[in-house]
């Protein structure tokens, strides 16, 4: 029973993790990608899709993302949709290739996003406590209903808690990289 909650604690710790990942992807760090406009979505015929099912995402330089729409009449919806985004690209829109050029980055503007960065590993940080506390909490009501001994009690929430610190030391290593990746020039 005990192993089933560190288990279960485990796999969503990580989840916390991945999900931290993909919102750092977001962030942009001068450099085109095309993971940029993975969370852009556009109306397709009555329905919300992802950029990706209705156009062709590359990168033509290391500064410029070039998007292709497979059909010619969703080009306004896509350009709508990437200049709407919280992302601030402006689309140079040419028959039906856009090609999105990245600003580049102030040293103003990379501290912003540093800040931002590390508002996200604090909210993944938090994630990932509030997953100890909710295994912390069920070996007290197992132990209160006397299906664990005291000394088993201790012994599981020293390993949540060595799995909380491997993990949150996982979440600084993510972090230190996004911090890198932004401040190089």
């Amino acid at each position: 029973m005990i192993k089933e909650i560190v288990q279960d604690a485990g796999v969503r710790m990580g989840k916390s993790i991945d999900t931290l990942k993909q919102s750092l992807s977001k962030v942009r760090t001068g450099r085109a990608h095309p993971s940029l406009l993975d969370h852009l979505r556009v109306d397709y015929y009555g329905s919300e899709v992802p950029i990706s099912q209705v156009a062709n995402i590359g990168v033509e330089d290391g500064r410029t993302l070039i998007v292709t729409p497979w059909e010619k009449h969703m080009v306004q919806a896509v350009e709508k949709a990437i200049l709407t985004s919280d992302l601030g690209l402006n689309p140079n829109t040419a028959g039906t290739v856009m090609r999105i050029p990245m600003p580049a980055l102030t040293e103003e503007t990379r501290r912003d996003l540093v800040k931002v960065v590390r508002h996200e590993g604090e909210a993944a940080k938090v994630a990932v406590r509030n997953i100890r506390r909710d295994a912390n909490s069920e070996f007290k009501r197992l132990l209160k209903d006397k299906e664990i001994s005291e000394d088993e009690e201790r012994r599981a929430q020293d390993d949540i808690q060595k799995l909380t610190d491997q993990r949150i030391g996982e979440i600084d290593k993510v972090l230190e990289q996004k911090e890198a990746e932004l401040m190089a020039i």
